[in-house]
């Protein structure tokens, strides 16, 4: 199975991420088939840069992203998150509606 999610790269302290497509068991920094993107959560608002053309490839092919990616993917307007989705974490500390 194929998963787009983040991959931790910067210094100790100031983190920047690649948005890869790697298989499902690859380990977080390991082995990527193809890198999409970038995240920086440091700079005021986080910076993003996304092949949006590979990331719908990827989507199209059943790549699944990961929470992380689904929230940047939907403020790109590249995807639509499910309700499951945007609420998991209300859901799993039993706050929200």
């Amino acid at each position: 199975m194929i998963r787009i999610r983040l991959a931790r790269v910067g210094k100790k302290g100031r983190p920047s991420y690649r948005i890869v497509v790697a298989d499902i068991a690859a380990p977080r920094d390991g082995s990527y088939l193809e890198w999409i993107g970038n995240y920086d959560p440091m700079q005021n608002p986080p910076a993003v840069t996304l092949k949006t053309e590979r990331a719908a490839h990827w989507l199209s092919m059943g790549a699944i992203p990961s929470d992380a990616v689904a929230r940047i993917m939907d403020a790109n307007g590249l995807m639509e998150r499910t309700p499951t989705q945007k609420n998991r974490h209300q859901e799993i500390w039993g706050r929200g509606k």
